[in-house]
């Protein structure tokens, strides 16, 4: 079929040709196409700027373009070659991630941290109107538009809170700034008197799924108002109720949060367990809170990757990261067991399978997913497998995650323009090509996925494969999703990296979206590029109760990471230099206080 209309798209790629008579150069996708870019006399470039940042000028386009391999992202337009199946591409703009063909901005020091900062910032201004008000949860909504303006439906999500917080308290971590930790510990007081609810008679806490607030009138939600889920107690809104408030735990040992994690841990063993074969229940019913009633329909009886694998990445590694407890590294060890057991699936595709009956037989007609892959989570279970493999090491463990992160750039990523899909049909049809479900448009949390899987898998393998899909999933991110004009970043943006904004996937607040993954996001590749790759100190920051951890041992491992690959360099108690510190075990002894301290500790990558 000949081409016979323009269109306009993304390539990216490796110059490896440049003719600055001709005006064009060569370009050599992750794929190994190769694409000639003719230049016109308006075409500009920038580079990559972080939200902080204004417009970035590159200097001169023939000095980039004269450089054998340096990266770029071309947007410009195809134009139909009469008669051929072919056309010729202009660019319009060219997109550089860094100024040489090893230097990633995104490989810069403070980049993440100065990102984090500025997106904590914008939802405390969102949310809150800080700093010109204080921080007040009542006034917290879950839609936010465009612009952070609030959509006025009175609805207060308990996950999205607890995402906002976990922001919070991420930001907090890496930049020390009291702003945010106050975020943190209201939000935390505020899930914990607004959303909770304690049954003294199971000894359990429970998490509403939000509130109706107006005026002084609140109106508690039990179960899911979220389609999928109707009227029912789902696990994942149990997991992530626990996210913020954990990461908050970190820095304060507050015992009160030690109290809801232990008590909402409880309700998971008991009810969402399955006591009969391996694994939790997706959903409950909430009167019987049994996951066999009819009341359920597609969720009866169900498991699934939320239910399973979610708790690692949402609570747990973290809570292990503030405790060191035997219980939590147990529980960590069976949840990947589990997964990897029963998830791979690759007689029939590159995907993991995702959702299970009660013994494990694929569910393959469940509502939207049908026989379909999220791409994001096969990538999420790599990243947090080579999480687990330094604390637990097992063969099947690394097996698992180098297929994954072997297979999925062809599966799931745009091996033209950069970026990863959405949901795919598991099983190829079209040419060979696992069919999109919906679009082709790229989420801001399955980057999020990628990038930190291939981060951690190139920091702690070193394999060069893994740091060259690391850098070009970082790049697509940075050079697109970021919304410099008004804060954080965008839910969708088309195949070519241009912003989607249409619908919810418009807002910066959402049932699906609030400053978790874009914030998760910062603080771990903060950790994994400094720490792992460029072997650079890097500072983290604690503000722990008197008497909140256990023997007044602080944790301050910032990730579970191979055992010897970081130290503590040094340790300031409240701006004071302090010497009473585990370099090697990663804890502080902290100095008997009556009130919290100030703890600033550097981690250092070992030489």
């Amino acid at each position: 079929m000949n081409i016979d209309f323009t269109f306009s798209d993304t390539i990216a790629g490796y110059v490896y040709a440049f003719s600055p008579q001709e005006r064009w150069f060569l370009l050599e996708t992750s794929d190994k196409r190769k694409f000639k870019v003719n230049l016109i006399p308006s075409t500009y470039a920038r580079g990559t700027r972080n939200l902080t940042e204004g417009w970035q000028n590159p200097g001169e386009i023939d000095t980039f373009l004269a450089t054998s391999g340096q990266y770029v992202f071309a947007y410009g337009t195809f134009y139909p070659n009469a008669g051929q199946d072919s056309a010729t591409f202009e660019a319009q703009q060219l997109v550089f991630p860094g100024n040489a063909p090893s230097a990633y901005r995104h490989e810069e020091q403070n980049w993440w941290i100065e990102q984090i900062s500025s997106i904590a910032t914008s939802y405390l201004k969102w949310q809150f109107n800080y700093p010109q008000d204080e921080i007040n949860y009542k006034n917290y909504r879950t839609m936010l538009h465009l612009g952070g303006a609030k959509k006025g439906d009175y609805l207060q999500e308990t996950d999205t809170i607890s995402r906002m917080v976990y922001g919070f308290a991420s930001a907090y971590l890496l930049t020390g700034k009291e702003e945010f930790l106050e975020g943190a510990e209201l939000g935390t007081e505020y899930l914990r008197d607004h959303m909770r609810f304690f049954d003294q008679d199971d000894d359990l806490v429970y998490w509403y799924h939000g509130l109706k607030v107006e005026g002084q009138k609140e109106t508690k939600l039990l179960t899911s108002e979220f389609g999928d889920d109707l009227d029912s107690l789902p696990m994942y809104e149990q997991i992530y109720a626990l996210a913020g408030p954990t990461q908050t735990y970190r820095i304060t040992g507050d015992p009160k949060i030690r109290f809801d994690i232990d008590k909402t841990i409880d309700l998971f063993e008991k009810y969402f367990k399955d006591h009969n074969g391996e694994g939790y229940f997706s959903h409950l019913d909430p009167i019987s809170m049994d996951a066999h009633e009819e009341s359920l329909a597609h969720n009866r009886a169900r498991k699934n990757w939320n239910s399973v694998g979610d708790h690692a990445p949402a609570y747990l590694i973290n809570l292990y990261l503030a405790t060191g407890e035997k219980k939590h590294a147990d529980f960590l060890e069976y949840t990947f067991d589990t997964i990897t057991k029963y998830f791979p699936d690759y007689e029939n595709s590159p995907f993991v399978q995702e959702k299970f009956h009660e013994d494990w037989s694929k569910d393959q007609t469940w509502g939207w997913q049908q026989n379909r892959a999220v791409v994001g989570h096969n990538l999420k279970i790599a990243w947090n497998l080579i999480r687990q493999q330094s604390l637990t090491p097992k063969d099947e463990y690394l097996a698992f995650a180098k297929k994954i992160a072997e297979l999925m750039p062809a599966a799931g990523s745009d091996q033209q323009r950069g970026g990863w899909y959405d949901v795919v049909e598991r099983v190829a049809k079209t040419g060979g090509k696992h069919q999109f479900v919906w679009h082709d448009r790229k989420a801001w949390w399955q980057q999020e996925q990628a990038i930190l899987a291939y981060l951690i898998m190139y920091g702690v393998l070193g394999d060069e494969d893994y740091k060259k899909y690391a850098r070009e999933s970082a790049a697509f991110y940075n050079a697109f999703f970021l919304d410099t004009d008004d804060g954080g970043v965008y839910f969708n943006v088309f195949s070519n990296g241009m912003p989607y904004l249409l619908g919810t996937e418009r807002f910066k607040g959402s049932h699906s979206m609030s400053a978790y993954h874009s914030t998760e996001l910062c603080y771990l590749s903060a950790v994994y590029i400094n720490l792992l790759i460029t072997k650079e100190p890097t500072y983290f920051y604690f503000k722990p109760y008197p008497g909140g951890f256990k023997d007044n041992i602080l944790r301050v491992s910032p990730d579970i990471l191979p055992q010897g690959s970081i130290y503590i360099s040094e340790v300031f108690i409240d701006d004071v230099p302090y010497t009473n510190f585990d370099a090697q075990a990663l804890t502080v002894t902290l100095p008997e206080s009556d009130k919290a301290v100030r703890v600033k500790v550097q981690i250092s990558p070992a030489k």
